[in-house]
């Protein structure tokens, strides 16, 4: 099974799908650290590099290459405006693709900066001295990728309402009914003991 998170930067794909890839003892993947191991630079100079049409294609050649891999996984893709070369390839049976979203408030009280090595830093005056333009971009963000995710066919949502990441996985277990997988990989590692009410 591929589980696919989507959402706007900051939403909290990367921390969730850490998580529910540990729960599951599926692969984890993340889309930016793709793109800086096969391109061979930093997310700065990637974004940098072209424009958004050609980068989302490179994005688009890399998120087809990791989900044709034989593997469970939990990836994290980043948001991506240009989907036509991997949209037909997500809705498929083994793929469950969602949409992790939540108020531009909440995603903007998570949000963090990076410098030119990818290095996260955080800058709380700087954040909420510019917070309308912030809100305002977020905003925008969360209306355009929930059009694009809804062309491409993603039904699946979950409201973060500010949850903890670990409530967050809970949910997306129990919404999507998920026990069994996670039993399943259990057993086929081999780990017969596994007690599915501890999930």
């Amino acid at each position: 099974m591929k589980i696919l998170l989507f959402g706007v930067s900051n939403v909290g794909k990367t921390t969730i799908g850490k998580l529910l890839a540990e729960r599951f003892g599926f692969t984890f993947y993340d889309l930016d650290e793709e793109v800086k191991s096969r391109m061979g630079m930093t997310l700065e100079e990637f974004v940098h590099t072209s424009d958004l049409r050609w980068r989302d294609q490179k994005r688009g050649s890399i998120i087809k290459k990791i989900i044709r891999l034989e593997e469970d996984m939990v990836f994290a893709i980043t948001p991506i405006s240009y989907t036509h070369n991997f949209k037909s390839r997500i809705m498929v049976d083994d793929i469950l693709p969602i949409e992790l979203y939540d108020t531009p408030e909440n995603i903007f009280s998570r949000l963090v900066f990076s410098d030119e090595y990818d290095n996260i830093y955080t800058d709380d005056d700087y954040k909420e001295k510019h917070k309308d333009y912030y809100l305002k971009d977020i905003r925008a963000d969360l209306d355009w990728y929930g059009t694009v995710y809804a062309e491409i066919g993603i039904q699946n949502r979950i409201f973060i309402n500010n949850d903890l990441p670990e409530k967050v996985v809970d949910r997306i277990i129990s919404e999507y009914d998920l026990q069994d997988v996670i039993r399943c990989t259990q057993l086929k590692r081999g780990n017969k003991e596994y007690d599915i009410n501890a999930v």
